[in-house]
């Protein structure tokens, strides 16, 4: 098809877009490589295989705004499939007399998913383009007090799409042109119906000559442009194509959506913990702002940004990915890189606003992780910079002199002085079946003290052989670990470990109410030694129910809403047995529209719970937004199943006017089963 100048010009541009995409791509490679740690490669087959099905399922994004995510999907699948359609372009361009399969089912397969495919992006850029542009969706904007650099404020997320869209528009649409000049020129083609109907509504009256020369022109544009775009590739958010499914694959494993990995604190040759500048940061981490298409999903879910408040993940990821774009040749190279984090990527007040829900993790399409991101600048901020929240003090106090961030000094076990029958200790009862871990909630928070009485009823009513710890029981170190006190927490968990291993904790079961709790000792204590097999207690009620083991009345029939805990549902993907419970309590479940993993948090979690809620600008706070989707519902109860989140819900429906009841699941339980938990 190529004349002879048109294959030496060809041949050449190949070459120089060939060394400056390796330089450009060569860049890249070596600002990730900064980052901290190893990028993961083991179990590589296994490795690739998620990364083959995140590049799929487009990181699952069919689970939010589901509209524009179809579009999407035929934006993706049908640029993967150009990947194809170019190889095969330049074979027919550069040999005469190559064909694909032309009268075979192959090519006629292969041309009427190329022709369809074309349509596909088409329509979906088009889409994309008047949603940025001409129907400014919100969605797409960040609010004015988060902190953004100011390349980012001034539009360069626009004109970063803008560029990107018209790429492909023109790409996709020049190779469909091209198509369409040749099918005018050779005859119709069935297996190529908008190139056919393009050619035969604008094309049929036009010379072979100037069909052959349009053929050639937009041949030139498809694939010209496709080379000269290759270089510019990890300066554009488009990186998330390959950076995306390059993320999932080696991404470290996690026990659970949120963990944080321990830092070994006896290394005496780290002088840095946690995360000042960008190249404290992991590998991964660094390769999340190159993976990032500035979507705004983990915007849209935060509890925090849903407030009003400074914080939002894309922002975070948005500003990495605008520092190392506009430094990237002097990052590269090594240059040093003191520039704090807080000074361009997040404001302190943001930092401490993360509630560590998990649901930007959850919600990202290309496997990005900023929640944790702040949990490292925290560890440097309270580890390295002794700055953090003055209200965060107490609860440190708390946990170093007293074993609970409450500062309580009573005993661990007053809780069970209104039970109608003994709660037995270790000591008691050496070969329980079931440790009861009360923790700090359940032993000195009125409300919690319900749950954990409720639980225990529960317990003793199915003929459960349990015990607990009493007063050698400490705080898991949950709390000071999320508000990036990592050398608090590994002192309580070291302790914990060793009172529950000399209990045989490990070789038994451990129960709790609490999914803070659950989580530390069952996803946490593992790293440090400490290996458990822990349930939440909704997951124990209803296996209890499932045995047949506990008969519930089920005749109450009053209309509740679940809200799910977010180190329950979310973080540990426990979402059907406290529903299983409240339903056969006899209740009728009316769910929230954000519910399961999807669920808003209550606001508690990140150490919120232990500090003052920083000021948004809707005046909002995370608790009362969530109660009020609560009372959308028409029930009348809001099950809780959390301690955390028990206070957070009662706090809100008092500043509501008691306007519903808020109740354990296990409470809801107990109440069906028609026993009392006090003498």
């Amino acid at each position: 098809m190529l004349s002879n100048f048109e294959l030496f010009m060809f041949l050449l541009l190949v070459a120089i877009c060939l060394v400056a995409t390796a330089n450009t791509f060569t860049l890249m490679a070596r600002v990730i490589n900064r980052g901290q740690g190893e990028l993961y490669l083991d179990e590589l087959p296994r490795r690739v295989v998620t990364g083959a099905m995140a590049l799929i399922t487009q990181g699952r994004i069919i689970r939010h705004r589901k509209l524009t995510s179809l579009f999407h999907y035929g934006v993706a699948f049908g640029f993967i499939f150009y990947g194809l359609v170019n190889v095969i372009d330049v074979l027919e361009g550069i040999f005469p007399s190559f064909a694909f399969f032309p009268d075979n089912i192959i090519g006629q397969i292969y041309r009427l998913a190329a022709d369809l495919f074309a349509a596909a992006v088409i329509i979906g850029v088009v889409y994309f383009l008047l949603r940025r542009f001409a129907a400014h969706d919100p969605a797409l904007k960040t609010r004015g007090n988060v902190k953004l650099m100011d390349r980012v404020r001034e539009g360069g997320i626009a004109v970063d799409s803008l560029v990107v869209g018209l790429f492909i528009l023109t790409h996709v649409g020049s190779r469909l042109l091209s198509a369409s000049f040749a099918v005018a020129l050779h005859g119709s083609d069935p297996w190529q119906p908008v190139a056919n109907s393009i050619a035969a509504t604008f094309l049929s009256g036009l010379s072979p000559a100037a069909l052959t020369f349009g053929w050639h022109l937009f041949w030139w544009l498809a694939i010209g442009l496709i080379l000269i775009f290759l270089p510019y590739f990890p300066y554009t958010k488009h990186a998330h194509l390959f950076m995306g499914p390059l993320n999932f694959m080696t991404s470290p494993e996690r026990n659970y959506l949120g963990q944080m990995k321990k830092l070994d604190l006896d290394d005496e040759t780290v002088e840095q913990f946690g995360a000042n500048s960008l190249f404290d940061l992991s590998k991964k981490q660094v390769l999340d702002a190159f993976a990032c298409i500035m979507c705004n999903r983990c915007q849209e879910v935060c509890p925090a940004y849903n407030t009003g408040k400074e914080l939002s993940p894309s922002a975070l990821e948005i500003n990495k990915r605008y520092y190392t774009r506009e430094n990237l040749i002097d990052l590269a190279g090594g240059s040093a890189n003191g520039i704090p984090l807080l000074d361009f990527a997040i404001s302190e007040s943001a930092v401490w606003a993360c509630t560590a829900c998990g649901h930007c993790i959850e919600v990202c399409p290309v496997g990005n992780t900023p929640m944790l991101d702040i949990m490292e600048i925290r560890r440097d901020q309270v580890m390295m910079q002794s700055e953090f929240p003055e209200q965060l003090k107490g609860a440190f106090i708390g946990m170093e002199r007293m074993g609970n961030p409450w500062q309580a000094q009573q005993s661990r076990m007053d809780w069970t002085i209104p039970l109608p029958f003994e709660v037995p200790t270790v000591a008691e009862n050496p070969d329980y079946e079931y440790l009861l871990w009360v923790g700090c909630a359940g032993a000195f928070n009125p409300d919690a003290q319900k749950t954990v009485r409720a639980l225990a009823t529960i317990l003793h009513e199915t003929g459960v052989s349990f015990a607990i710890l009493g007063d050698d029981e400490t705080c898991t170190g949950d709390s000071a670990r999320r508000a990036g006190n990592e050398p608090l927490f590994q002192a309580m968990a070291e302790a914990n470990i060793e009172t529950l291993d000399a209990a045989k904790a490990n070789e038994r079961r451990i129960v709790t109410s609490c999914p803070h709790c659950f989580t530390t000792i069952g996803k946490e204590y593992g790293e440090m030694g400490g290996h458990y097999t822990v349930f939440h207690h909704t997951q124990l009620i209803s296996d209890l129910i499932g045995k047949g083991k506990l008969k519930l009345n089920g005749k109450t029939l009053e209309k509740a809403t679940f809200h799910d805990p977010c180190y329950l549902g979310r973080h540990n993907g426990v979402v059907e047995e406290p529903r299983t419970a409240l339903a056969s309590a006899g209740l009728e479940l009316l769910e929230m529209p954000r519910h399961g993993k999807d669920s808003f948090c209550c606001g508690a979690g990140g150490a919120q719970y232990w500090k003052e809620e920083e000021h948004g600008t809707t005046g909002e706070t995370v608790n009362g937004t969530r109660f009020r989707e609560a009372q959308t519902t028409g029930a009348s109860i809001l099950a809780v199943g959390c301690p955390f989140c028990n206070t957070m819900m009662s706090d809100a429906n008092r500043e509501h006017g008691d306007t519903m009841q808020v109740l354990d699941v296990a409470e809801l339980v107990v109440e069906a089963m028609g026993v009392k938990t006090t003498a």
